[in-house]
C-alpha cells in the first residue's frame, strides 16, 4: 500500500500535477488558491521547471497559451475574479485546440464578493467559460485525494481532446488536510504532431492561430469541434452514486456539498428515509444519463449547492422535468449543514413515494 502524506488540497495539486510531468507553471497570487502558486514556487526550481509569477491574471493564462502550442504541459490557477480576468485567454486556447490545465479553487461572489468557499462558478466553468462556441472538461473533486487524481487526470484529458481541463474546487477543497497518495500512474504523452517546436526544415511549419476570416473555415472549425464534444459526451462522463439502489429522493451534490450531503443521507436512512446521492464528478460532460435513469425510480431532486442555484438547471434538463428538482443551498461562502440538508429530506418525504 503506498505511503500517504498530509497535505492541503492545494498542494495536492501542485504536487501531482508536477508527477503528471507539468514543469511549467504561471500564475498570480489570490485567495483562497495561493498555496498552489507559493509551492510551485518552491519546486519547479528544483526539478528543472519554470515557475513565473506573472504581472497579472490575463498575463498568466497568455504565458499557458505559450507554452501549450509547443505541447508540454502546463497549468495556471486562480481563484473566481482572477478566472474572470483569464476568460479571454481561455477562447484562444479552445480557438486554437490547445491542451491546458486550469484550476479555480472558488470564492463567493459576485465582484470580489468574500474569500470563503462558494460554487457559484458553475455556469462560468460549464457553459463555456469565455466568449464563442466552445467547451472545457470540468472536473469536481470532493477530497484531497481527488484533489492529485483529477489534477492527472486532467492532464490526460486535455492532451487526449486538445483542450482546456479545469479543476473546479470550492474553498474548502483547496485549505482543508488529508492524507492523500501521490502515487500514480501517468500514462505517456501522446505524440503531438501539431506542436510548434521547430521544424529543423525537416518538416512543414505548423500554425498555431484562432483567427479565421473565412467565414466556411469558421464555421468548419466550430462543427468539428463539436463533434469532439459530442464523442467526449458519451465516453468521458464520471460519476459516483451513494445508497441509490432503493432511493425514493435523490440529493444531486459536488464537492463539499456532497460530502456533507452524505452526513445527512446516513441520518435520515437512520429515520426509515430511502434517499441517495449522485455526485457528478465531470461537471461538464454532465452525468446526463444517471440522472435521467433515477428520475424514472424516485419522487424528487434536491440539488444542495453553494450557489444561488446553477447546478439544479442541469439537473432539471437530465430529469427531463419528469419529477420534482428542489434547491437546498447557502451562498456567499456559507456551507449547508447536514442539519439543513436533513431539514430539505425529511420536507421532501412528506411529499411522498413514488
Amino acid at each position: 500500500m503506498a505511503d500517504k502524506v498530509l497535505m492541503k488540497g492545494n498542494e495536492a495539486i501542485a504536487e501531482a500535477a508536477i508527477v503528471a510531468g507539468c514543469r511549467h507553471y504561471f500564475g498570480y497570487p489570490i485567495t483562497p488558491q495561493t498555496e498552489i502558486a507559493a509551492y510551485m514556487a518552491k519546486r519547479m526550481p528544483k526539478i528543472g521547471g519554470c515557475f513565473l509569477q506573472a504581472e497579472s491574471e490575463i498575463a498568466a493564462i497568455n504565458m499557458v497559451y505559450g507554452v501549450a502550442s509547443t505541447g508540454k504541459r502546463v497549468m495556471t490557477s486562480s481563484s473566481s475574479p482572477g478566472i474572470s480576468l483569464k476568460g479571454e485567454g481561455l477562447s484562444y486556447l479552445a480557438g486554437a485546440d490547445l491542451p491546458a490545465l486550469v484550476v479555480n479553487v472558488q470564492r463567493g461572489g459576485p465582484g470580489l464578493g468574500g474569500i470563503q468557499p462558494s460554487q457559484s462558478d458553475y455556469f462560468q466553468a460549464t457553459k463555456a467559460g469565455g466568449h464563442g462556441d466552445f467547451r472545457m472538461i470540468v472536473l469536481a473533486p470532493a477530497s484531497v485525494q481527488e484533489m492529485a487524481d483529477l489534477t492527472v487526470k486532467g492532464f490526460e484529458l486535455a492532451d487526449k481532446y486538445r483542450m482546456t481541463s479545469m479543476i473546479l474546487a470550492d474553498g474548502t477543497m483547496g485549505q482543508m488536510m488529508e492524507p492523500v497518495s501521490l502515487d500514480f500512474e501517468v500514462a505517456p504523452a501522446a505524440e503531438k504532431p501539431w506542436a510548434t517546436t521547430g521544424t529543423k526544415m525537416e518538416r512543414e511549419h505548423n500554425i498555431v492561430n484562432s483567427l479565421f476570416l473565412v467565414p466556411e473555415e469558421l464555421e468548419k472549425s466550430n462543427f468539428e469541434r463539436y463533434e469532439r464534444y459530442k464523442y467526449i459526451e458519451e465516453n468521458e462522463c464520471m460519476w459516483e452514486e451513494y445508497l441509490m439502489e432503493d432511493a425514493d429522493i435523490c440529493i444531486a451534490a459536488f464537492g463539499i456539498a456532497a460530502r456533507v450531503s452524505k452526513n445527512a443521507i446516513v441520518e435520515a436512512r437512520k429515520q426509515g428515509i430511502k434517499v441517495g446521492l449522485i455526485r457528478p464528478i465531470t461537471l461538464w460532460p454532465f452525468p446526463t444519463k444517471a440522472f435521467a435513469a433515477a428520475a424514472d425510480k424516485v419522487s424528487q431532486f434536491i440539488s444542495v449547492e453553494l450557489s444561488m442555484g446553477q447546478m439544479i438547471e442541469d439537473v432539471r434538463l437530465a430529469s427531463g422535468c419528469k419529477v420534482p428538482v428542489t434547491l437546498c443551498n447557502r451562498a456567499g461562502g456559507m456551507i449547508p449543514s447536514p442539519e439543513q440538508v436533513l431539514d430539505a429530506i425529511i420536507e421532501a418525504a412528506k411529499g411522498g413515494a413514488k
